[in-house]
Formats: structure tokens, C-alpha cells, sequence
């Protein structure tokens, strides 16, 4: 069976969580025997021939231009159509300069795309609910966006590196990925102006028209125990770098860099929202808070207590594994077959 596995702008996106959970549905899918290709194109295009080549199932990360017409050339041969929601209105606000307006009809549009799907598939109830409230029409799948545990062997090795090159000693707090105020981003910069820990935001950031308000603000301030390191080559120096994983995001689909915290064996302090009560315990395998002082206090209390930070990160480790491809495999060759036998 052949799957057309797409995603548009994938140079562009290759640093963003919809670009890692793209590729980990990938490499998932070689523990397979799905025979499956990445660009839609037919190269070997003729007159009278479609410039989008044959497929058995199209499967669909982003909802642009190109995807729609993934979307369309699916339905008109009959062929089972597989959108993934990684995106919804209510994460796509406060992410950049003007996303929170745009975020309005966003909605509407995500409603119409969404809803021509065969299947839908997004990473949490929490999304699942979300799209289900727009509403969208097309039967929804629930599934984890995996976690590549074998991308992060050997992280440990990069610790005196990647604490050198930033100036690091003591406890380090850190986050990983794009600088948005989405994901907690003046609760961060906060928390490092009323302590005196390291906090290091591993990730790349806009500096340009569309960076907002908030991004510009921070990443510009002088603070001796803030850092903003930009984009890094190999992800696995931040894990190796941070003690205390901090991510006091408002809004998340599911969060792949959680994940990768935990399976690197952090302690993981997290927001109270929805969709990390989802897959995550307070005071099992993280720690859950509400406000700025309950995150102070978190990172206070892993400082102090030993016990519980050795605790928490062996629990967020067992967490992980219940993430691994070898699951996102096993999950995505049932969605496929299933939605094939359904739409056949």
C-alpha cells in the first residue's frame, strides 16, 4: 500500500514540533510495510497526467495551498483521505505578531478543511474536544505525537560542552523550542528575573516584523541569568545542558518537548492546563502549577528536595516510554487500515 505522507513547507517547518512529529511519523512508519513518499509531485508529469502522483492513502500535516490540493486529488479518485491536526485556532493565537486576529477566521476555515477528512488524527482529547466544538464532521483519532528516544542517545555527553559555550553553572532551568508568549514565555523571563537560577531558553525566535510584542521585549532585556540561544544543531545538547525543565505553556496540543524532557530523565515542571492532566501526574512524573509563585516554588522545592527530583525524573522516564515509535507505529498502521477498509 502506498502512503503519500505530506507536509507542506517542510523547509520551513523542519525546526517546529509539526516538522519532528512529522518526522517521527516517518520513521515509524519504516517499522512498517507501507510503501511511503514524502512529495506529492509527479516528476514524470505528461500532458493529460496529474501533477500529483498516485497514492492509497494521502495523509496530510499542514492545511495550505498544496495540502488542499492533496485533499481534493484524494477525494476525487476515491482515495482515503487522512488530515492531521496539529493545529487549531486556539494554539495558532499568540504565536506571532498579528496570529491572536487572525486566529478568528482561522476557525472557519480549519472547520471546512478538517471536515473533508475520511479520518481526522490529533495528538490529545483535549484538541479532539476543541475540533469537535467547531464543529468538525469527520470521525477523530486520538494519537500521541511519539517521542524519538533513540534521537536523544548520548545526550549526557554534551553537558560540559553546551554548559560552557553559555556560561552555565548551578542549577540550570531550561525550555526548548520556539519562542512564543504562547508558550509561557513572560512566566519564564519572570521567574529568572525573581531567582537566581540559570534559565536558558533553548530555540529559535523572530526577530523581524512579524516577532511579537512580547518576543521582542525578552529576548532583548539584559539579564544576567537569561538566555536565549537561538536556534541549536543538535537538540540533544539542551537536554544534556538543563536540570529543571520549565514549561509554563498557556496552550498546547500536546507538547513533543515534554516528552523529550522526560525521556531524557529531567524534572518537568508544566502548567496546569488541560492537555498535560491528560498524559501527566503532578507530583508523579511532573509538577503541575497555577501562577508564577507556584512555579517558583516548584523550582524551589526540586532545588531542595532531593528525593523528589531523583523521583520525578524516573518517573517522567517510564512516562516516555509509553510514547515510543514503536507505538506511533503500531497506532498509525491501525488508522491507516482501518480508514482504507472504511473508505474502499
Amino acid at each position: 500500500m502506498k502512503v503519500l505522507n505530506y507536509l507542506e513547507m517542510e523547509s520551513r517547518l523542519h525546526r517546529s514540533g509539526i516538522g519532528t512529529s512529522t518526522q517521527h511519523q516517518r520513521t515509524a512508519l519504516g517499522l512498517t510495510d507501507f510503501n511511503v513518499v514524502s512529495s506529492p509531485w509527479n516528476f514524470k508529469y505528461k500532458p493529460n497526467h496529474s501533477v500529483i502522483c498516485e497514492f492509497d492513502i494521502a495523509h496530510c500535516n499542514l492545511f495550505g495551498p498544496y495540502s488542499v490540493l492533496v485533499a481534493k486529488t484524494a477525494l476525487s479518485r476515491k482515495k482515503p483521505l487522512i488530515l492531521h491536526a496539529h493545529v487549531t485556532a486556539e494554539d495558532f493565537a499568540d504565536s506571532f505578531r498579528g496570529s491572536t486576529k487572525l486566529s478568528r477566521p482561522l476557525r472557519s476555515y480549519l472547520r471546512w478543511f478538517y471536515s473533508q477528512a475520511d479520518r481526522v488524527i490529533c495528538p490529545s482529547n483535549y484538541t479532539k474536544n476543541i475540533l469537535q466544538s467547531y464543529p468538525i464532521k469527520s470521525p477523530i483519532s486520538v494519537m500521541s505525537n511519539g517521542v524519538d528516544i533513540d534521537s536523544l542517545q548520548g545526550f549526557e555527553s554534551l553537558r560540559e560542552d553546551y554548559r560552557s559555550k553559555y556560561d552555565l553553572s548551578g542549577l540550570t532551568v531550561f525550555s526548548v523550542g520556539n519562542v512564543f508568549e504562547r508558550k509561557g514565555l513572560t512566566t519564564f523571563c519572570t521567574l529568572a528575573q525573581s531567582t537566581n537560577y540559570n534559565f536558558v531558553w533553548f530555540g529559535p525566535y523572530e526577530t523581524g516584523p512579524i516577532a511579537s510584542p512580547s518576543v521582542k521585549k525578552w529576548t532583548r532585556i539584559n539579564l544576567p541569568n537569561l538566555t536565549f540561544t537561538g536556534w541549536i544543531p543538535d537538540k540533544r545538547g539542551a537536554y544534556a545542558a538543563g536540570d529543571i525543565f520549565c514549561f509554563p505553556s498557556k496552550v498546547e496540543n500536546q507538547g513533543i518537548s515534554v516528552l523529550e524532557a522526560m525521556a531524557c530523565g529531567k524534572a518537568v515542571v508544566l502548567s496546569d492546563i488541560p492537555v498535560f492532566e491528560e498524559y501527566y501526574t503532578h507530583g508523579k512524573d511532573c509538577l503541575m502549577c497555577h501562577s508564577i509563585d507556584d512555579f517558583k516554588n516548584a523550582i524551589d522545592l526540586l532545588h531542595q528536595d532531593d528525593s523528589l527530583y531523583k523521583k520525578l525524573c524516573k518517573n517522567a522516564q517510564k512516562t516516555a516510554n509509553k510514547h515510543t515509535l514503536n507505538i506511533l507505529s503500531e497506532n498509525l498502521e491501525d488508522i491507516y487500515v482501518s480508514t482504507f477498509d472504511n473508505t474502499i
